[in-house]
């Protein structure tokens, strides 16, 4: 983390992901039933599934914080994972009903061009949704969270679908009343999308998938620092949660006393976790290598 205070966003991001989604379901809600707009009601909906979504990710984040345990050995952060495939879940479950609605719209031809005050719920929808990704995605970076990297990108559809939302709402105040409908259903294939990423990416998780090569490389760099290293046997790593666990099989000269290689193990764990942020454990192993 860059910051001392990084750890303490973490605990407020999800709150005020809260209070700003539940002001736009509000806002667009009232603005689009108003205005007569079928894309900013859509827009609306959307807001209030992820009131759901970031109370799912405020749960997981404190589940995801108790400490290892006789059944938890590696702790409990792949709780995030499962938090990020509900929101992903969410999004696309009412994403699908969102265009449903569209394209039936659109088949029966029941679209009329809505008031001109609609595109102020877009206007600021954007403006919102826009800053709370910025945020959350910071806040995410810093603690290494999937749970709140979904959520940011769940504001960041929201973003997306409120642009489309308005350019679809200035074209219906002009004179083309179709394009409201147009809008709601380019906004459900947005959502779609991201939907399906948020799930598959936490089925990665979930599955153990290997990190970043970035973060590979990092510790490859680490270990290759430490003196009486000869070689890498093998390395693999995995995200639970927050935290990336590491394991490392490294070659030392066989005829090290015990004591020179727990110390090496010392100065390649500690080495490791100084090179690269958000390492859990790190379990080595060490295989003693014959020198001619």
């Amino acid at each position: 983390m860059r910051y001392d205070y990084c750890n303490q966003c973490k605990t407020e991001v999800t709150w005020y992901s809260i209070f700003v989604n539940i002001f736009l379901v509000i806002f667009k809600g009232v603005l689009g039933a108003l205005s007569g707009s079928a894309a900013l009601v859509a827009d609306s909906f959307h807001s209030s599934a992820d009131v759901i979504a970031s109370s799912v990710t405020m749960v997981s984040l404190k589940i995801s914080s108790k400490p290892a345990d006789e059944d938890h050995a590696y702790g409990h952060g792949k709780i995030q994972f499962i938090s990020s495939a509900i929101v992903g879940l969410i999004l696309l479950t009412g994403s699908i009903f969102i265009m449903i609605g569209a394209i039936k719209n659109l088949l029966v031809g029941s679209y009329e061009a809505p008031e001109k005050i609609a595109l102020l719920g877009a206007a600021v929808s954007v403006l919102c949704n826009e800053f709370m990704f910025r945020y959350q995605s910071c806040v995410a970076r810093e603690n290494n969270s999937p749970a709140i990297m979904a959520n940011a990108w769940d504001n960041r559809s929201d973003a997306y679908s409120s642009m489309a939302v308005f350019v679809g709402l200035v074209f219906a105040t002009f004179g083309f009343p179709i394009a409201d409908a147009l809008a709601a259903l380019g906004v459900s294939l947005m959502v779609i999308r991201i939907g399906l990423e948020l799930i598959t990416d936490s089925v990665d998780g979930l599955m153990d998938a290997s990190p970043e090569m970035e973060d590979l490389q990092g510790i490859y760099r680490a270990t290759r620092k430490v003196a009486g290293i000869l070689g890498i046997s093998y390395m693999r790593a995995r995200t639970t949660g927050e935290e990336l666990h590491v394991e490392i099989n490294i070659e030392v000269d066989e005829v090290l006393k015990v004591y020179e290689g727990d110390l090496i193990v010392e100065v390649l764990k500690q080495k490791i976790k100084q090179e690269l942020e958000n390492v859990g454990t790190v379990q080595v192993f060490l295989t003693p290598l014959v020198l001619k």
